[in-house]
């Protein structure tokens, strides 16, 4: 038999399906658990038959589930999925929809989802008894990166590009049934674990020389002027521009060039087209560099005169290589956020720079010049505001390195080659250094079993071990060199099982809880006191387990959880994704400093949520944010002076607070021109409320915006939604993204739309000094009705209405952190449990540091599974 019902022929006349039903469960009952009775499948087969086949034959098949193909067969987990999906929709009643229940009583509904729930628990229950709730998974390409850092002692190491983008399901990439491994990923794994070790291994005999290079004057800048003309940049003394052509630059002397009373004068932002390094200066090594400068924030006002400026200036350093404004390889922010004063001040900062290269200016949230081509083809600066341009004014800067380690060998040496000596490589060598032993497979198999056991994160038999052995041995008779060969053994090691791959934690797989813990905690291996935990058993007792929790939680390490979970979970590695669309909101071009600033609004709240154990109501409302000077002034709040992240309390009229109307959800949940309630509303429902609407039906074509102005998105909804189908779904997500219409595709408060051509004119400059035009279109509307029949009128009024039921909120992030950290998603048969942990989260709030505590200690993370499910 092919179906769990009847034939379509035997449909068609009306028969009931009941007793081909019966034939079924007595010419085959393996799939049968205790309680899945022939009783049991009379409930369910009598309520598809009365109240589902209408809609959901071979000739309908609604929503793409034609059930009279679909088998039963709960013991095949794919199978499995779809009847749970069938289930949870009759649980809800949303199947059969409320216009087509009929007589459907509250009992009959609910005895069928007790017997088919009761049937799926039990089989599913049952495998995870026998097979475990997940299976063995690789590390995603950030855990590998991430672990050689730990392991080889390489905080700046940089190979996750050379691996293969992770699959991802629902946004998550720690998802074992997706992490699999092919030949262009091992070829990958093999690349990055060759440049990590030969990254590792000492740059010479010695320490690399400490250089110390100084600029002044005009060789603080590559040349005399830059894009956007005079006003983009020029050279200063006593507040005043001191005008030099290239003629006078040639006739200049080199101490008049590099007179130290020459301040470099600089008022755009680093964005193309643009290059602004220090004179001459390259990177001799890859490594750390040590840059000291000192540097005032200044406003340029009419005739090129410098004054204080009236606030703080962010800026940072940009490492790339050095050519001119079409940039070739890597471009990356390097040293961090620093906010120049109004007064001249010493700045110390380190910076990353691989060989050959060099850094440049990167002032934070300035114009960009405008390209012209009346008159000819130039780049033009904007016009000038009131208070002067904003800009920075640098003295001087010296840059010393590379900074080397102490004691030399460097730590990563020292793990590979531990105290061996070492001399200069003979030429030819791909090493700069040759590891001196007089009993190399002595010291090889020392080093390599030293090596084996701390990169696999657990015991290694020195059987498993002999392969790599073997190999290495192999090598030496081959003329390789000491270290050449070790390194092509460790690189096997890295590449192969042991390294690669996490298990399955359980009763006696104390360091595959360990290495758990950290994976979730740290994205990477445990350290020396966590694996000493596993080592003697202790991690098995819950209190230390938490209190392992906990220190982790503390450590620094934590910001890789709150980056990849929050790039994950709430989509937030595609922030910068879509550019705004300049013709509607011109005041965004080029806004790199804020869309940086919405990501650390984001990570910061996020960790406060952890490290302060807030309450789930934080992610719909709460009464303070993380913001800087440029946040403060998007949502249109008091100023804040500074680039760096800190608390504020919110005022009550602000319809800011909580992850909900944080200005990166609502950017993520637009494209750039403009907002949709649609989007919005099942971004929410998704990744806040734990609710994730079907899929939309192929046949239904997506609503395009009218960017005219003409009509409303509400309008065009209202239109879409005529048809009884549409109405059902959209009535789950269109209501919550009706109250973030007020909001536009930045996050920034709006009352009324922008158009293009219908409305209110309004033009000006833009902050490139492109004029523009726009118009201003009809009213927002943000009221709208939940499914629950709650109504809202506004943005304030929904975020009451969510956080009044909490429990969805908390239920939803216990799913979320609970994929992310075991690579399965809840099971079926586990939701009881979640339930429980829920109850007993519930007296304080479900607040996120106790959901996370509750989680760790579950048999969902730690493997110790029972037989039944409620014990």
């Amino acid at each position: 038999m092919n179906s769990f019902f009847e034939s379509r022929s035997v449909a068609a006349r009306g028969c009931s399906v009941l007793p081909f039903l019966v034939f079924l469960v007595l010419a085959n009952t393996s799939w049968l658990l205790p309680g899945a009775d022939v009783d049991s499948i009379d409930v369910v087969s009598r309520f598809v038959d009365r109240h589902c086949l209408e809609c959901h034959d071979d000739a309908t098949a609604k929503g793409d589930l034609d059930l009279l193909a679909l088998e039963f067969l709960p013991g095949q987990p794919a199978n499995r999925n779809r009847w749970i999906e069938i289930f949870d929709r009759i649980e809800k009643g949303e199947m059969p929809p409320p216009d087509k229940a009929g007589d459907l009583a509250g009992e009959s509904r609910a005895s069928l989802v007790k017997t088919l729930g009761g049937i799926l628990r039990e089989t599913d229950r049952k495998q995870i008894v026998a097979s475990g709730r997940g299976s063995l998974r690789r590390l995603t390409r950030t855990e590998y990166q991430d672990n050689l850092r730990d392991l080889l002692q390489l905080p700046n190491l940089r190979v996750a590009d050379r691996l293969p983008e992770d699959r991802h399901a629902h946004g998550f990439t720690k998802v074992a049934e997706l992490l699999d491994m092919s030949r262009v990923q091992m070829d990958g794994y093999l690349d990055a674990a060759e440049a990590a070790l030969r990254l590792a291994v000492a740059s010479g005999v010695a320490p690399p020389v400490l250089e110390n290079d100084r600029f002044t004057g005009t060789d603080l800048f590559p040349g005399l002027t830059t894009f956007g003309e005079r006003e983009a940049m020029f050279f200063a003394r006593d507040g005043k521009m001191i005008p030099i052509s290239n003629d006078g630059f040639k006739k200049m002397t080199p101490d008049q060039r590099t007179n130290p009373d020459l301040e470099l004068a600089l008022f755009r932002s680093a964005t193309w087209p643009y290059y602004g390094y220090p004179r001459g200066f390259r990177a001799r090594q890859s490594g750390e560099y040590r840059v000291r400068f000192s540097g005032r924030a200044v406003r340029q006002l009419p005739g090129f005169r410098l004054v204080p400026a009236l606030d703080p200036l962010p800026m940072s350093f940009r490492s790339r290589q050095p050519s001119g404004p079409d940039v070739s390889g890597d471009v990356q922010e390097t040293g961090g956020w620093m906010d120049l004063l109004p007064e001249a001040k010493e700045f110390e900062t380190t910076i990353l720079l691989k060989a050959g290269e060099t850094f440049e200016y990167s002032l934070l949230g300035l114009p960009v010049p405008f390209i012209r081509t009346d008159g000819g083809f130039f780049y033009d600066f904007p016009p000038m505001p009131p208070e002067g341009h904003r800009g920075a004014a640098i003295q001087w800067l010296e840059i010393t390195g590379p900074l080397s380690p102490e004691p030399w060998p460097p730590a990563s040496h020292r793990v590979l080659f531990g105290d061996l000596p070492i001399r200069q490589s003979e030429k030819g060598s791909s090493l700069a250094i040759e590891v001196v032993s007089e009993h190399p497979q002595a010291d090889a198999e020392k080093l390599f079993r030293a090596f084996a056991d701390k990169a696999a994160r657990h015991p290694v038999s020195p059987e498993a071990q002999k392969i790599y052995l073997d190999l290495i041995g192999e090598k030496f008779e081959q003329g390789a060199s000491f270290a050449d060969a070790m390194l092509l053994g460790y690189e096997a090691f890295l590449c192969s099982g042991h390294f690669l791959y996490l298990t399955e934690p359980g009763k006696d797989a104390p360091f595959a809880l360990a290495s758990r813990l950290s994976h979730f905690l740290w994205n990477s291996r445990p350290d020396e006191t966590l694996l000493a935990k596993a080592a003697d058993g202790s991690l098995a007792n819950p209190e230390v387990l938490l209190a392992e929790a906990d220190r982790l939680i503390a450590d620094p390490r934590i910001e890789r959880f709150v980056k990849n979970f929050t790039d994950q979970w709430l989509d937030l590695r595609d922030l910068r994704r879509d550019i705004p669309d300049i013709r509607l909101y011109p005041e965004y071009r080029k806004d790199d400093y804020l869309v940086d600033s919405m990501e650390r609004e984001t990570e910061a709240f996020f960790t406060a949520m952890i490290r302060d154990n807030l309450p789930a109501t934080v992610l719909v409302d709460s009464e303070f944010t993380y913001l800087n000077d440029r946040l403060a002034a998007h949502y249109g709040l008091p100023r804040e002076s500074g680039s760096a992240m800190r608390k504020v309390e919110l005022p009550d009229w602000s319809p800011y607070g909580g992850l909900l109307t944080q200005a990166s959800v609502l950017k993520l949940t637009s494209n750039g021109t403009t907002t949709s309630p649609v989007l919005r509303g099942v971004w929410v429902m998704e990744k806040l409320m734990g609710d994730r609407p079907p899929p939309p039906p192929k046949s239904v074509p997506a609503i395009e915006p009218d960017i005219r102005g003409a009509t409303t998105i509400r309008d065009l909804l209202a239109k879409h939604t005529e048809s009884g189908s549409c109405l059902a779904c959209h009535a789950r997500f269109d209501p919550v993204g009706f109250a973030l219409e007020n909001f536009d595709i930045m996050g920034a408060w709006r009352d009324r739309y922008r158009g293009l051509e219908k409305g209110e004119k309004i033009t000006g400059y833009d902050p490139a000094g492109h004029p523009f035009e726009y118009r201003i279109g009809p009213e927002v509307e943000p009221s709208g009705k939940l499914r629950n029949g709650e109504t809202f009128e506004n943005v304030h009024e929904l975020k009451h209405l969510l956080a009044a039921n909490p429990r969805p909120l908390g239920r939803n992030l216990l799913h979320q952190l609970t994929l992310y950290s075991t690579g399965t998603s809840v099971r079926f048969s586990e939701r009881p449990q979640i339930e429980a942990m829920l109850d007993r989260c519930e007296p304080g709030g479900y607040r996120v540091g106790d959901l996370i505590r509750e989680l760790i200690t579950s048999d969902l993370f730690t493997g110790l599974i029972e037989s039944d499910p409620r014990g």
